[in-house]
Parts: C-alpha cells; sequence; structure tokens
C-alpha cells in the first residue's frame, strides 16, 4: 500500500462515526439498517460514511433483496497492518536506507 493509499484511507478512518461504524461490522455483516438503528443521524448521513468506506475498499457491499449489506474487508486491514508496520520498523525497503546523514 502506498504512502497516499494508506493516508487516503487513515484520513477515512479519523471520523468517530466511521470507527465506530467499523467496529460494529467486525460483529459480522450487517444491513444498512441495523447499522443505523446505533446511531443518531439520518440515513443520507450513513449513506455518505459508508460510501466513504466502501470507496476505500474498507467494507464491502451486496444486494439482498431490498437491503444493502455490509461487512469488513479483512484484507484491506492486514494491508493497513503491514504498511504501518513497515513505518514502524527498519526493513530492506525503509525509506532510511537512501538518505544520506550528516550531510545538512
Amino acid at each position: 500500500m502506498s504512502y497516499k493509499e494508506l493516508s487516503n484511507v487513515l484520513k477515512v478512518l479519523s471520523n468517530p462515526s466511521r470507527l465506530e461504524i467499523m467496529d460494529l461490522l467486525s460483529c459480522g455483516e450487517l444491513c444498512a439498517c441495523d447499522v443505523l438503528q446505533h446511531f443518531q443521524f439520518s440515513q443520507p448521513t450513513l449513506s455518505h460514511h459508508m460510501k466513504s468506506l466502501v470507496e476505500c475498499e474498507l467494507i464491502t457491499t451486496r444486494k439482498e433483496g431490498n437491503k444493502r449489506m455490509y461487512r469488513l474487508n479483512h484484507d484491506v486491514f492486514e494491508q493497513i497492518n503491514q504498511s504501518l508496520n513497515l513505518i514502524n520498523t527498519t526493513n530492506e525497503l525503509c525509506i532510511c536506507k537512501n538518505m544520506k546523514s550528516g550531510e545538512c
């Protein structure tokens, strides 16, 4: 995951309501109406949050009859974890390997 992609994902996750939605979905697949019951905001506001999460591929969606079902995308969370771990540790791909220290 590139720095730009990671930054975009973290920006989407910086919203407390979206984090709470993610926490709800960690229990398993839910329809939008079940998610909405947990919050004090309108259906259009929920749709806005869900759209942001789907665009970053943090959640997946599918249609089941008249309902829209949502679930976490665990593969993307694994990529996020790997990217954050790369930043937190020195490794072969570390950006610091290309720096020359003490030449300023």
